[in-house]
Formats: structure tokens, sequence, C-alpha cells
């Protein structure tokens, strides 16, 4: 029995035509679908327009980002780094989301954005700290309105989200970008950071990076929508597909959604269409889940390669400005290594600070035991004649 066969139910054809008004949606859902395909400046007649100096500026930003994941790959080979989630092919997607930022803005970044930081100005070393394995974070985040690296998914999204809402109600002009991969967007944090945007209109950009892979798992396999940037109608904000190898255009998009949120236009969904040429990270083998074929037909679509025919068919990719490019990228990788092979000072008891603001009475007594260890220790060294090792490791 239906709820309409129940007892004393009206049958009537005005009684069945539907729920009541309350039901329809705040918004119309029309303008916030994305576009069919992703959208495209290079290689299109719009590109015309283009200004001279901003396509110099991501070209620049591009190359030192490629030297800069090409050399952070090598430390990991040397033992210098633990680990590197290399964002080689991704530049487009890391240079524009640093760029399109104020000063005060807040840049929310997973653990594989680590060249969107230093394309922020972040100090390079700083910002591969936490995969060297010194520190959880390498700086501080409030000097450089950079929140900590993210290695758990999507966690760093309510973050973002709790930020901006907090700007907006103490009437600050900040808006956070938040970035995450395509495999962050199976995860809860992801919708409700998503939903909480959306609902108090927070001035959030949420820039997802689909590098094809959530390590090996593909795409197809966590989502069946048309595309992650339709996910974003659902909650009530506008979806935008970007080719995330087209510099320009991630740079237009990124910059308009910031913009937009800026003005109390809330929140914006931005899918960037990329790829994630190298593996996973270093400990892993991505030939196992996809092959060279694939890899190589992302490689004609090299954000570098498109964006240098550019300037070639403006005339602007001069030898003079081609050099220059490459000499100053060679040199942030030069000193990147001279630095990175240089063992940072290390003290036990740095494990104790930037844990809480006010340190627990466990904490305390867990300093107090090691601290009593280390004097102990520097007791019996003392009366050898020779140093400890915390003393060895310390300027």
């Amino acid at each position: 029995m239906t709820v309409l066969e129940q007892p004393g139910s009206s049958r009537h054809t005005s009684d069945l035509a539907g729920p009541p008004p309350a039901w329809r949606p705040r918004v119309d859902p029309a303008p916030l679908l994305p576009d069919a395909e992703p959208y495209r400046l290079l290689g299109t007649d719009a590109a015309a327009g283009l200004d001279p100096q901003l396509l110099k500026r991501l070209y620049t930003e591009l190359v030192r980002g490629r030297r800069y994941n090409t050399q952070a790959t090598a430390l990991t080979r040397q033992g210098r780094l633990a680990v590197y989630p290399s964002t080689t092919g991704q530049e487009a997607c890391e240079v524009a989301a640093a760029l399109a930022l104020e000063e005060r803005d807040w840049l929310f970044p997973s653990y594989r954005d680590t060249l969107a930081a230093v394309a922020r100005g972040l100090d390079p070393v700083q910002a591969l700290t936490l995969l060297r394995g010194d520190w959880h974070t390498g700086y501080d985040p409030y000097e450089h309105r950079i929140a900590p690296l993210c290695t758990p998914l999507a966690t760093q999204l309510p973050h973002a989200v709790g930020l901006a809402h907090a700007a907006r109600l103490k009437g600050d002009d900040v808006v956070a970008l938040a970035m995450v991969g395509d495999g962050g967007t199976s995860e809860g944090d992801f919708h409700e950071a998503l939903n909480f945007a959306a609902v108090w209109q927070a001035p959030v950009v949420f820039l997802v990076q689909n590098n094809g892979f959530a390590i090996s798992v593909p795409l197809a396999k966590q989502t069946a929508a048309p595309s992650l940037a339709h996910k974003a109608v659902g909650y009530g904000m506008p979806g935008r597909l970007v080719d995330g190898n087209d510099a320009p255009a991630m740079h237009e998009v990124l910059t308009a959604a910031v913009r937009r949120a800026r003005e109390g236009g809330g929140p914006t969904l931005v899918e960037a269409v990329t790829y994630r040429v190298d593996a996973h990270t270093n400990a892993d083998d991505a030939t196992r889940y996809r092959t060279d074929t694939e890899v190589e037909a992302w490689r004609a679509h090299d954000p570098i390669a498109l964006l240098e025919r550019e300037l070639a068919d403006r005339g602007l990719l001069t030898e003079e400005f081609a050099t220059a490019t490459r000499d100053g990228a060679e040199q942030l990788a030069a000193a990147l290594r001279e630095r990175m092979h240089t063992d940072p000072p290390l003290d036990p008891m740095d494990l104790f600070d930037h844990v809480f603001t006010r340190q627990t009475g466990q904490l305390r007594d867990q300093a107090a035991q090691l601290r009593a260890e280390l004097d102990a220790e520097a007791e019996g060294h003392l009366e050898t004649g020779t140093a400890t090792p915390a003393q060895e490791a310390r300027p």
C-alpha cells in the first residue's frame, strides 16, 4: 500500500501534480554548468589579444618550474629527498594558481603543489623541507600566506573554506585558493568543503588538477560524472572546465574566479585537464598501469611547447629572452642542489616545538626526560673528550 492509498488519502489530480513550490532550487542551474570542452586560448583566434608581457612571465615561470621539477626528482635519487611528487607536465596549473592570487590571499596546496608555493615566492628549500623529512612544514604559513603542504587527501579544502569564511565575516578582502588532485575529489572532505563554501558563499576557488590518475587508479574508476567540473552544480557554484596545459587559459579562468570570489560572488570549482607525465612519486612504477604511448601523446601537448609556439609565432621568443630564461632556471636548480647537499643542523629538542601553542603536561615530561638523557650523554662524552651526536649536528 502506498502513501496515497492510505485511508483518508486524496486521489484528486491536483494532489498529484508535484511537491509544493518550496522544493525549487535557489539558483538557476544553467549558468553553473561547465563548457562541453575544456576552455582554451592557445591555438585559437583569442590568443591574438593576449598580453605579451603576461605570456613572457608565464613562460619564464614554466621553464623555471620544469627545471625545479627535474632537479627535485634528481635529489630523490641522490638520497637528499625522501620522496618527491613531481608536477612535470602540470606546470601551467601550478604557475597560474600562484599568479592569480594577490599578496593578501591564501594558497592551500596539496603535497604535490610545492611548485605553486615556489612560484608564489617561497624559498625552494623551505618548500621541500617536509619531503626531506626534517620538519612538518619548512616555512611560516602566516608570513607567506601558504598553508602547510597537505599529505592527507583533500583535508586542506575545509581549512580553506574556514579561513575564507572567517575573513569574510571579519570584512577582510581575502580569497583562498585550494588545490587538489582528481583522487581527492573522491574524499568526503572535498564534498563537505564545497557544500559549506556554497552555502556560506565563502570566497574560495577550488582548483582540481585532473592528471588522470589517483596513483594507479584512473579517473573512470573514480567517477561516472561527465566531468569533475560538473560536480560544482550539485553544490550551487559554477564549474569551469579548462585545458590545464594552456597557461594563459588557466591564468584567465583562475584570475576571474578569484575576482568573483573577492567581489562577493562566492566559490568556483575549476577543473584543469592535465596529465602527470612522471610517476606518482619516485617510489611508484607507472609502467604497471599506463602505456608509454599514452605518455608520449601527452608530451605532444606539453604546456611549455604550447606557449613556445605562441611566443615564436608572435616574435616574442627571441634568443636573448630564451637564453635569459634558461639561465635563470639553471641558477635556481644550482642553488637548490647546493643547499640541499648541505646537512641541516638538527636539535632533538625541536621535537617538542610547534606541536601545541601551550605545551601539554605530557610533552613537558617527555621534553624533560629527553633533556636529562642528552645531558647525561654529554657528561659522558665530556669525560672521554668526544662530542655527542647532537653536538656534532649543531653548527
